[in-house]
């Protein structure tokens, strides 16, 4: 809907409309940044959490094929 004629009362409203959104918009900006900053560092544990389970699995899979080998090396010693 097209204003014919703006009013003084008027160009307030749009005025202190205008300010709130600019304080909005600030403080959404710096819960934004702050959300980069957080989501970087969990970035950070989840790759090193990630690391620290294939070091894991990469332990367990050697206990196995050493237990393995040992079991098949002692079963042919004494043979």
């Amino acid at each position: 809907m097209a204003v014919g004629r703006w009013t003084e009362e008027m160009l307030d409203e749009l005025t202190d409309a205008v300010n709130r959104n600019t304080v909005n918009i600030d403080r959404l900006s710096e819960k934004l940044d702050r959300l980069s900053a957080d989501f970087k560092e969990q970035q950070i544990q989840f790759k090193a959490y990630q690391q620290g389970t294939q070091w894991v699995v990469q332990l367990a899979f050697t206990l196995i094929a050493s237990a393995t080998l040992t079991v098949i090396i002692t079963t042919i010693v004494k043979r």
